[in-house]
């Protein structure tokens, strides 16, 4: 059975976030902690702490090895929008929406 983690609420957009959950999707998870500690972007420093928050419940409620864990899904959704207001010209107010999303992480033993 495999082992999850959560984030919700996360102050990045699901689309920036995807872009980075498809990079490891599938992958070892010591190689995908490798791989994210060169991505830039603050969406890759989210889903390193989710991926090692999955792998420490693993090992600690589960008793799995951490060697041969493997990402075996990782899905980001859309969450709440937050509605803003900036200020215009004219004494004007523009609306924008700040986006959130949810990251799930699971991780279980592959074949080695």
């Amino acid at each position: 059975m495999a082992t999850r983690a959560y984030v919700k609420r996360s102050g990045i957009s699901a689309i920036k976030m995807r872009r980075v959950a498809d990079l490891v999707r599938g992958k070892n998870a010591d190689e995908a902690m490798i791989m994210l500690k060169f991505v830039t972007t603050p969406a890759a420093g989210l889903v390193a702490k989710t991926i090692r928050s999955a792998v420490a419940n693993a090992e600690n409620n589960d008793l799995k090895d951490r060697a041969k864990l493997k990402i075996v899904k990782i899905t980001v959704d859309g969450g709440p929008r937050t509605r803003r207001f900036r200020a215009k010209a004219r004494g004007r107010a523009g609306a924008f929406d700040r986006p959130s999303s949810h990251l799930t992480v699971e991780v279980d033993e592959g074949q080695e």
